[in-house]
């Protein structure tokens, strides 16, 4: 379970406001009672976050930035970058210097790790399976946390998987809801033609073969391919034909996905790889003292 290649970390400037709004709300009006009651204010030491379960990192570059941001006297060593495997007991990053702030940034950093690890994992799983039984790429969706779709899109290419849409803005895709108030397919793709840039790609969703014909009548770049059985999807690959990407979605798990992959489709959409994953158990341990 690991991804392709090494990822490039996210920009800090997308990452820094969503460190300093968990930091806001963690801090609260009076800071960490806890910490600067117990831990003296000169007190240095090293901790290790490491992992407690199988999976794949994610995260790495966020937490490591938490530290970062709240005291910039820190140093902060990631030995499992994001893609990496793990393993119970691998050290992903070491933290050395003052205990008080090492202590008091640990939560975010780890939720951030924890969640996004957790979200790779899934993704590396599922990539694994479909692999097996046909080339079609596993890919989230915007079913995503709040404000963190953009950590989490990037967890899912740490898992080996690719992104759908970041975004309404970004391509055009006719759902259900849209063709219902259009009357019918056909005069949604149209309305949708005379609304695109050349840049836009349009997909359209369909539940049946029927309705997969008037898409591929009316010409798309993509169609999604709603909730079909493996035979339906199947036919639905040799009616498209090659004359768009295909894909699948709808209760993809990981009993469901092989079949699923080994229909031909070149997509497999997962909603719950992102808003419902289990985070991946990391833990941050003080090792010594200074």
């Amino acid at each position: 379970m690991t991804a392709s290649a090494p990822l490039s970390p996210l920009p800090r400037l997308l990452v820094e406001p969503i460190l300093r709004a968990a930091f806001l709300e963690d801090l609260g009006r009076a800071g960490d009672v806890t910490t600067d009651s117990v831990v003296p204010a000169g007190a240095l030491f090293t901790a290790v976050i490491g992992s407690r379960q199988h999976g794949v990192a994610a995260g790495t570059d966020v937490a490591a930035l938490a530290f970062e941001l709240f005291d910039p006297t820190l140093e902060v060593l990631v030995e499992r970058c994001d893609g990496s495997p793990l393993r119970p007991g691998d050290v992903v990053m070491r933290v050395e210097g003052r205990g008080r702030s090492i202590l008091t940034a640990e939560r975010v950093a780890l939720n951030l790790a924890c969640r996004l690890s957790g979200i790779a994992s899934a993704t590396a799983s599922l990539v694994s399976i479909a692999k097996q039984h046909g080339h079609a790429d596993v890919v989230c969706t915007r079913k995503t946390t709040p404000g963190l779709r953009a950590l989490e899109k990037h967890a899912v290419r740490a898992g080996g998987g690719a992104n759908h849409r970041f975004g309404l803005d970004d391509a055009i895709l006719i759902k259900d809801n849209h063709i219902a108030i259009a009357g019918d397919v056909a005069t949604a793709i149209r309305r949708a033609k005379g609304h695109a840039g050349h840049m836009v790609k349009i997909e359209v969703e369909v539940d049946t073969l029927e309705q997969l014909d008037l898409a591929m009548a009316e010409g798309v770049d993509a169609v999604l391919l709603d909730n079909m059985d493996p035979e339906t999807l199947r036919r639905a690959v040799a009616l498209v034909d090659g004359r768009a990407l295909t894909e699948a979605s709808g209760r993809i798990n990981a009993e469901t996905i092989g079949p699923v992959a080994a229909s031909g489709v070149d997509l497999i959409s997962v909603g719950w790889i992102t808003h419902s994953a289990p985070i991946l158990d990391l833990g941050l341990d003080a090792v010594t003292s200074l």
